[in-house]
């Protein structure tokens, strides 16, 4: 099972997905079943903010002086993650930060959400320990992407 905490620091989300909890969670019961995420108890936390936390976030963590629209900050590595879910029952897997200014730059406001879906998810799998460096890896983790996005759609 996979739980999601939501922290809002940003008003205009409540325009545009009113019950951001809620709302991944009905998404998250949809992608439970597949094997990567077995039946153990993981926990992640979604932050909602803007342009400047997000410019400030990057440039504190990542040395990188730009808004970006999500970053990740996973609690493990994805070895150190494999090992995890086969003892505890219980696992933090870490924070998503994302960013709705840019995603609404990108997008028009009828398809936030599936801007906004794109975004977690992809927060989501670096949670798990996927990564995006070189070509192999990208290509990886965007089929797995295309394999989520279709399931939670």
């Amino acid at each position: 099972m996979i739980n999601v905490n939501i922290v809002s620091e940003y008003n205009f989300w409540k325009k545009n997905i009113n019950n951001p909890k809620l709302y991944i969670n009905k998404k998250l019961k949809k992608i439970q079943l597949i094997p990567i995420l077995n039946n153990k108890l993981k926990i992640f936390t979604i932050l909602l903010t803007n342009n400047s936390k997000m410019k400030y976030l990057n440039k504190k963590f990542r040395k990188k002086n730009k808004i970006t629209d999500v970053l990740s900050f996973p609690f493990y590595e994805k070895n150190s993650l494999g090992k995890l879910l086969r003892k505890k029952n219980l696992i933090y897997l870490g924070d998503i930060i994302i960013n709705l200014n840019n995603v609404l730059d990108k997008t028009k406001v009828n398809f936030l959400k599936n801007e906004f879906d794109k975004l977690w998810i992809h927060g989501f799998l670096h949670l798990l320990g996927y990564k995006h460096k070189i070509d192999k890896d990208y290509l990886k983790m965007k089929k797995l992407e295309n394999k989520f996005i279709k399931l939670i759609s």
